[in-house]
């Protein structure tokens, strides 16, 4: 008996040495998963994947956003700094591809397009130079295909198109393509644009009112037809339909301490994923049934460490995992569901 309760010390001391250790000394990845792991939640339905990267050595700015190719099973992120290489490509196992820096300034939202008949890589830039200020369409190896906006020029025209600080955009698999501008600029809009960029409907004013914003800053588009846009500044996420535009609601009392920084939906479409970059937190929502919005539920919370700040982030659609890019952490980490939860996504 007396040895039973040596060794139970013992390990009580080891856990508290380790946990200690981690938050002052280890490295971010560690510390995360220590945090992880004590966890308070009402559902734990992802773990950190403290395997990928293979090589965090690549990450050498400052990781601003996440894109997965699920179909090729490729994850491209982009980060800032000066000469550095700004998109980086990695398999969904963690080893590192490739890397390019051709005409991107200053990258703050990356979308990966993928179909059996196309892929292509599009990034919002907001930088001052010559390609700031633009929605900018790549092929996988990096070379330009299509740029949208004045190159180099903000403004609010919409002939020709300008955008200020564009955020994020989504595009479906139709080839139509939702953009948030406004990452503090000039505009506070939501466009709709059909695959050849002529301008499907448009909401773009400065507001607290339904179809307002301030800060529109991540957009997603969910399996009944309606497009999610985190409205960051006003503290809430509004609804509309993806065919007319039509406003469906809006949820804000899962915001009261920050607004959403970034929304996506896990592939089975159960929860709306979303980032509050401040609280360095992660939130599940229930996604609510067609034909209603409701009131946000939380199902389940992922609390990061202190100043990680989760910016943007993105689902595998195939295996269902997390990819979330931490400006202060300076990395992008990987969550993958647990088993019975990913056996759930399999049935």
């Amino acid at each position: 008996m007396a040895r039973f309760w040596v060794c139970a010390a013992g390990a009580g001391f080891f856990l508290t040495f380790l946990v200690l250790h981690s938050c002052f000394c280890g490295p971010p990845i560690l510390r995360n998963f220590v945090f992880q792991i004590s966890w308070t939640t009402e559902n734990i339905l992802y773990q950190l994947d403290v395997g990928w990267p293979k090589y965090s050595e690549h990450f050498t700015g400052t990781t601003f956003c996440v894109a997965v190719d699920s179909i090729n099973g490729l994850v491209y992120v982009a980060q800032r700094g000066d000469n550095m290489p700004k998109v980086l490509v990695f398999t969904e196992d963690g080893y590192f591809l490739r890397a390019w820096n051709y005409t991107v300034d200053t990258p703050h939202g990356i979308f990966a397009a993928s179909t059996p008949y196309e892929r292509s890589v599009w990034i919002t830039d907001i930088g001052n130079g010559s390609y700031g200020h633009t929605v900018k369409k790549y092929n996988s190896f990096g070379d330009l295909v299509q740029v949208l906006g004045t190159p180099g020029k903000k403004g609010t025209n919409l002939n020709p198109l300008q955008f200020d600080n564009p955020a994020e955009l989504y595009v479906e698999d139709t080839g139509d393509i939702y953009i948030v501008d406004g990452d503090g600029g000039l505009n506070n809009r939501l466009f709709k644009l059909s695959q050849d960029f002529t301008m499907l409907w448009l909401h773009g004013e400065n507001g607290t009112g339904p179809t307002q914003f301030n800060i529109p800053h991540s957009v997603t588009v969910d399996s009944a037809g309606r497009v999610w846009v985190a409205d960051k500044g006003n503290k809430r996420i509004q609804v509309f339909d993806k065919d007319t535009g039509e406003w469906l609601g809006a949820w804000d009392d899962c915001f009261t301490e920050e607004g959403p920084s970034s929304v996506r939906f896990t592939s089975d479409g159960k929860y709306l994923i979303v980032a509050q970059l401040n609280l360095s937190r992660l939130l599940l929502l229930e996604a609510p049934p067609v034909g209603s919005i409701g009131s946000c539920s939380v199902v389940s919370t992922i609390q990061l460490a202190d100043q990680v700040l989760p910016h943007l982030l993105d689902v595998d659609r195939k295996i269902g995992a997390i990819y979330v890019a931490e400006i202060g952490a300076k990395q992008v980490q990987k969550y993958v569901p647990l088993k019975r939860y990913f056996l759930s996504l399999g049935s």
